[in-house]
């Protein structure tokens, strides 16, 4: 599943506060690495390239290991492309810019949650534009959380905040670095936040997360059945699947809720 990230700058969690952003780039060319990074380092010094892969097994490497804000990659590559490459991170704490020669890969860079798209031989404008959009975001990335009190959840939107009760919320799913948050009444939400973000900010006597893209109200379950996989049924009437590693760790959770009842 491709990443959705057109409001990325809410999922943000870099804690780069310093005025610069941190960036790797990703190419399996040789003089492609080396002439980005000389023509970053020459019209955009407020971008610090910390490294450089040459395929992505290299990329997801370096990934782990410096953690950058932004990662500057190719899509045509050898064996794994750059698209196999996103499919790595679920949730993902970096900006994506794309660097391709070739035009048709547009709209599944959208899809895929690109910061932007630039087209090989790289613009110098085009690139000055890109990076501004790379800390508009980050700087309101700066400023999105999640505050919440002992009963309700402030979400950030697009022209202010929406406040949720947290008993409304029947359940919680990942898409990329989205949630679509569904509540009580039908009612649903889209927030720019992942699923982690909510699972480490909700009550964890109420919520439980059943499978890395759903999280539970478990005051909502109908029924659980292991009979054609294992399914855990909502009071809006879906049937979530529970991973067979969460599995054991949810019935105990179960139990000692029945046993508190």
């Amino acid at each position: 599943m491709y990443l959705c990230l057109s409001r990325y700058y809410a999922i943000m969690t870099s804690n780069n506060t310093s005025g610069s952003l941190t960036a790797i780039i990703v190419d399996d060319e040789l003089h492609g690495r080396e002439n980005l990074k000389k023509i970053i380092e020459t019209y955009c010094p407020e971008i610090t390239i910390l490294g450089l892969a040459e395929s992505v097994v290299k990329a997801k490497e370096l990934v782990g290991n410096v953690k950058p804000d932004v990662v500057f990659l190719d899509i045509n590559m050898p064996v794994l492309d750059g698209f196999d490459f996103l499919e790595e991170y679920y949730e993902r704490n970096f900006m994506v810019v794309f660097v391709s020669a070739h035009e048709e890969f547009g709209i599944n860079a959208v899809k895929a949650g690109a910061v932007d798209y630039i087209l090989k031989p790289v613009n110098i404008r085009e690139l000055k534009q890109t990076v501004k959009k790379l800390f508009a975001i980050h700087d309101k990335a700066q400023k999105a959380d999640i505050p919440h009190g002992l009963d309700k959840l402030v979400i950030p939107s697009s022209h202010g905040f929406n406040v949720l009760i947290i008993d409304d919320i029947i359940r919680l799913e990942a898409d990329g670095c989205y949630t679509t948050m569904v509540m009580k009444g039908g009612k649903t939400a889209v927030v720019s936040r992942t699923l982690k973000d909510f699972e480490n900010t909700l009550p964890k006597e109420k919520f439980f997360r059943i499978h890395k893209s759903h999280l539970i109200n478990l005051q909502y379950i109908k029924d659980y059945s292991n009979l054609s996989g294992n399914l855990v049924t909502m009071a809006d009437g879906s049937k979530v699947e529970l991973s067979r590693r969460k599995a054991p760790d949810f019935i105990l959770k179960i139990k000692s809720l029945l046993k508190s009842v």
